[in-house]
């Protein structure tokens, strides 16, 4: 059955949970992608813009187990709403800021908003994912396929629209993000139930600690899965100094918008070829992809001419088919290892973990930057992370359940 047929069929709830995919990143892919331009302008070094990005990234995956924790006690509407208000302040900050501080501080409200915000939809979007399963309307697996669908959809237009605001200032288009997001928070406040997720007052945030660390097949799971979204988020970093060396800064927004096609595109393919191969080869071989991606420009990372940009725009793409292949059933595993309870919590912790990923993937890349001024082999950085990131799809896949449920 085509997509649009599909997600006609789901329910209302359902369908709001997938616009906010797509909105939340529409406003997100306006102002993260040219942060770093932005702080390089105010004069600060690469290893405190990759201390500034890590920050961000921990401050929003590396805070997701405290939201989902909190969205399990008091439920999904009242994190929702207020992780849109929090960012709506955050980029307030962000576009004034002229300081280190007042940029840590912007950042790291906009990070902890999403970590409000995400875990209360991904938990809800699972719990229905379930029910959809169990009626036999879709694999809960497809569902997360099409939220990625929703999401990528939101990464074509929000990069699209910072590209051609690229000629206005930098606060200028954060406060047009920061507008965008007070219209969510009316949307979601008028439109999404307050029985979507109801809370529960005994889900106290240090019986979700224990729940979750005490399941020590999820724990071994999240640690290997959180190198995902390590790898992943070197792309707010690198990507952005690669294109300034090649004299190419026009081109970020679109890069992201032409990533987030491939994903639009090749998601039901890729949800596809998981079934076909089942979870556990589906999230090894992903993962082992996204880890290869990164031996593609090594070979070129020395010399900043028309090869190196050409690998790394090929790095851009292999890493995102590595990414459609490994997060719908990574997603799917996730709520099996939980046993189906305390959803907010064990989404949380995996993106906890991958926030503390990220920050020391961008402390290190950002350091590796300035080592390279000073001489250092360009491809020895991107080896490296290959090779982390292959032998964690390795141990991802021993741990990851073949099928479901399995108890926590």
């Amino acid at each position: 059955m085509p997509t649009v047929a599909r997600i006609r069929r789901l329910p209302a709830t359902v369908h709001l949970l997938l616009a906010s995919f797509f909105l939340f990143n529409v406003g997100f892919y306006l102002v993260v992608p040219f942060l770093a331009g932005h702080l390089g302008a105010l004069g600060m070094t690469g290893a405190m813009i990759g201390l500034v990005l890590g920050l961000r990234t921990f401050s929003q995956q590396g805070m997701f187990f405290v939201g989902g924790a909190l969205s399990d006690r008091f439920g999904a509407r009242r994190m929702i709403l207020s992780g849109i208000a929090m960012r709506v302040v955050g980029f307030v900050v962000l576009a004034f800021a002229g300081g280190v501080v007042s940029v840590v501080v912007g950042t790291v409200l906009t990070g902890f908003a999403a970590a409000l915000f995400a875990p209360a939809v991904e938990s809800t979007d699972a719990a229905w994912g379930r029910r959809l399963e169990d009626d036999g309307v879709l694999p809960r697996a497809e569902l997360f396929g099409l939220e990625q669908m929703c999401s990528r959809a939101g990464n074509v237009v929000g990069p699209a629209l910072g590209a051609a605001l690229i000629w206005a200032p930098f606060a200028a288009v954060t406060l047009v993000s920061a507008l965008l997001f007070v219209g969510m928070w009316v949307g979601f406040w008028r439109f999404l139930p307050h029985d979507a997720a109801p809370g529960d007052a005994g889900a106290k945030l240090a019986v979700a600690w224990r729940t979750v660390t005490g399941n020590g097949r999820f724990m071994l799971f999240a640690a290997f899965g959180s190198v995902q979204l390590g790898a992943y988020g070197l792309i707010y970093i690198v990507l952005p100094v690669e294109l300034l060396r090649a004299g190419k800064q026009a081109w970020l927004g679109w890069v992201f918008a032409g990533a987030a096609v491939i994903v639009i595109v090749g998601q039901p393919a890729a949800v596809a070829v998981g079934r076909r191969v089942g979870r556990r080869r589906a999230v090894g071989l992903g993962l082992g992809v996204m880890g290869a991606s990164f031996v593609i420009p090594a070979a070129t990372a020395a010399h900043p001419d028309g090869r190196h940009l050409a690998a790394v725009m090929a790095w851009i793409a292999v890493l995102h088919l590595g990414q459609m292949l490994l997060v719908p059933p990574l997603r799917d595993a996730v709520g099996i290892l939980a046993g189906e309870r305390n959803l907010g919590a064990h989404y949380g912790m995996l993106a906890t973990l991958g926030g503390a990923a990220s920050l020391v993937a961008s402390l290190a890349v950002g350091w590796g930057y300035d080592r390279v001024a000073d001489g250092a082999p360009a491809w020895l950085g991107w080896a490296a992370v290959a090779a982390i990131v292959m032998v964690a799809a390795v141990g991802l896949r021993a741990v990851t359940p073949q099928a479901g449920p399995v108890s926590a």
